[in-house]
């Protein structure tokens, strides 16, 4: 029972989901991870993801569950930020997920990858890993009515999403 808390406990830090190697690290076998697959406590959401059965759903699920799902070195990418966040009025029918390297691991239709672009560091809101909202309104450009972008802007900007300068330099960007 002291290892499932574990697993709970890094579960309720990551929106309800749990990879194997966060299990492996907590001293957690795979005998038991499939245990509680087949007791019902955790649901195989795929290749070494895993969700609480018991757990509140909150608006973030679907984006920690796409980024487990895509592996290690993922995060959110571009319209998938902006929609997290409640921006621009997107809302994508995938979420776009970057990732550093190939991925053959077979994905849900609603996951739709894109490769990292070398040197961009992801940044964590709500303990997600993600592109920064700047840098996601900029990969928006051309996808989404500059409008929208710009309204999108001024709203990162009152939520303290971007700084200041940040906000000048998109203003300039997206005009």
């Amino acid at each position: 029972m002291a290892h499932f808390d574990d697993i709970y406990e890094i579960a309720a830090d990551g929106h309800g989901i749990v990879t194997a190697s966060q299990a492996r690290e907590s001293g957690v076998t795979t005998g038991e991870m499939t245990r509680w697959c087949n007791d019902g406590r955790l649901i195989r959401k795929g290749h070494g993801v895993y969700k609480l059965a018991r757990w509140v759903p909150t608006p973030y699920d679907p984006f920690a569950e796409a980024v487990a799902l895509a592996g290690d070195g993922a995060y959110l990418w571009g319209d998938a930020v902006l929609s997290m966040h409640g921006l621009a009025l997107v809302d994508p029918a995938a979420v776009t997920v970057a990732t550093p390297r190939r991925v053959r691991r077979r994905l849900p239709a609603w996951v739709r990858l894109t490769p990292a672009p070398k040197g961009c560091s992801p940044t964590l809101y709500e303990g997600i890993p993600s592109q920064s909202v700047a840098d996601a309104l900029r990969a928006c450009n051309g996808s989404v009515m500059p409008e929208r972008l710009l309204e999108a802007a001024d709203e990162a900007r009152d939520r303290g999403l971007v700084t200041e300068k940040e906000y000048r330099a998109l203003k300039e960007e997206l005009a």
